[in-house]
């Protein structure tokens, strides 16, 4: 017996969806939303999409296509949920998940376009006008898929109702910080049953103390990055206990001296000797194996006059360097060896593969409209047709290719909205 062809698969995955769109009527223009990323066109947005799944009829089609995304009311968490419900069975099973926190900046002109703000754009490497949104991906060695979303909202948004309500955010968006972000995913993606994985961050997020511990109190194992300037105390040493002269209340505060306290991460890595770091070699790259030197000490972190429990303090120095090029914070078990370490940390990179073809290859910054609901409906569609080639992947090992359906002929009279090449005006 045949196994169906990829495009029967597609409308097979497509119709396990479809239910999380809360309308019968939403279903077509899904469907075509979705087929319509899966094609090999050069821009994936609204109108070209329509021309594509129906040249004859691109206004019908575009009108229909841009309710779905810019204002039809279905739940982006509903069908990220599915998409999850449908992958993760072919991504998790016999392995323990990471969980990838990070985000990704798409670069904009002008001020209208939902969240847009000059801040740090990942995507140059410096500050920009941009918008930034920050994500959740549950993956494997074998790949990765995202199953949380949202943009990041600046205060100078926040700040102004008026803007935001031309925008379309909801009336109970309010500020929040990336990390503060990323925790409500983790607890979302907690509440949804998904098995738990490590949870693996930059500096960004790692650095907060606040949000480790609470990572810590929900019962996650964590490794992330950290700055060199994280105090710890080093092994072996830890603040003094509370002392008390038995008069009045007995202190709670653990005590440091002038002899006796704690060192910053990067101090704490040049007093090593050289026999503490090894050189580890943690995944094969394209044209060679990825190596370099790494040493892990357990320390306890000083933040506030508290005794916290050791943790892995990890430190990657190549030997070619004259400093340190990065440090990890990780509350794995003490028996988790160095190499393990490295190779947790390092599994990061797989969050990158998921913004490059997210990007690249389904249009995820393609999306031409304004408002909340657009940016994050489009997101969950992109990811919706990414989740049907990362299961094909896993189904099909022979698989390594991106997925493309064949590009449907265009009518001789076929010309874009607006002109004669280019994409459509805003939608």
């Amino acid at each position: 017996m045949s196994r169906p062809s990829i495009q029967d698969s597609f409308d097979a995955y497509l119709d396990e969806l479809a239910p999380k769109l809360g309308h019968a009527d939403r279903v077509p223009s899904f469907k075509d939303y979705c087929y319509g990323l899966m094609l090999p066109l050069s821009r994936k947005s609204i109108e070209p999409i329509a021309a594509s799944v129906d040249p004859e009829n691109v206004q019908a089609r575009h009108q229909a296509l841009h309710h779905l995304v810019a204002k039809a009311t279905w739940s982006d968490l509903a069908l990220l949920t599915g998409v999850a419900q449908w992958v993760l069975p072919h991504l998790l099973p016999g392995t323990t998940p990471f969980w990838i926190i990070d985000d990704t900046s798409f670069r904009k002109k002008g001020r209208h376009s939902v969240g847009v703000s000059r801040q740090y754009c990942g995507e140059i490497g410096k500050q920009d006008n941009c918008q930034v949104a920050v994500s959740l991906s549950v993956a494997t060695e074998r790949a990765s898929l995202p199953v949380a979303w949202r943009l990041y909202v600046p205060r100078s948004w926040t700040d102004d109702p008026a803007r935001c309500r031309r925008a379309g955010i909801p009336v109970d968006v309010a500020f929040a910080t990336k990390p503060d972000i990323a925790l409500q995913q983790v607890r979302e993606t907690l509440d949804a049953g998904i098995k738990p994985g490590i949870v693996l961050a930059d500096a960004a997020y790692g650095k907060v103390t606040a949000w480790r511990a609470q990572l810590a109190e929900w019962g996650l194992s964590y490794c992330v990055g950290v700055h060199e300037d994280l105090s710890v105390w080093a092994p072996e040493t830890e603040p003094l206990p509370p002392h008390w002269s038995g008069r009045g209340r007995p202190p709670t505060r653990w005590q440091q001296t002038a002899e006796h306290h704690p060192v910053s991460a990067a101090a704490l890595a040049h007093a090593l000797e050289s026999a503490n770091y090894q050189v580890i070699t943690w995944r094969e790259g394209t044209n060679q194996s990825l190596t370099s030197r790494f040493a892990a000490v357990r320390v306890r972190v000083a933040r506030g006059m508290q005794r916290r429990e050791p943790e892995w303090l990890l430190i990657e120095w190549p030997e070619s360097a004259d400093k340190p090029a990065k440090y990890w914070l990780s509350n794995l078990p003490e028996d988790t060896s160095l190499t393990t370490l490295v190779k947790v940390a390092k599994a990061r990179w797989r969050i990158e593969r998921d913004y490059q073809e997210l990007k690249q290859e389904f249009g995820l910054d393609h999306y031409e409209g304004r408002n909340w609901r657009g940016f994050h409906h489009h997101a969950s569609l992109c990811i919706a047709a990414y989740g049907f080639l990362v299961a094909e992947r896993l189904r099909r090992r022979d698989q390594k290719k991106i997925l493309r359906f064949p590009m449907p002929t265009l009518p001789a009279s076929y010309r874009p909205r607006g002109g004669t090449e280019g994409p459509a005006s805003c939608e």
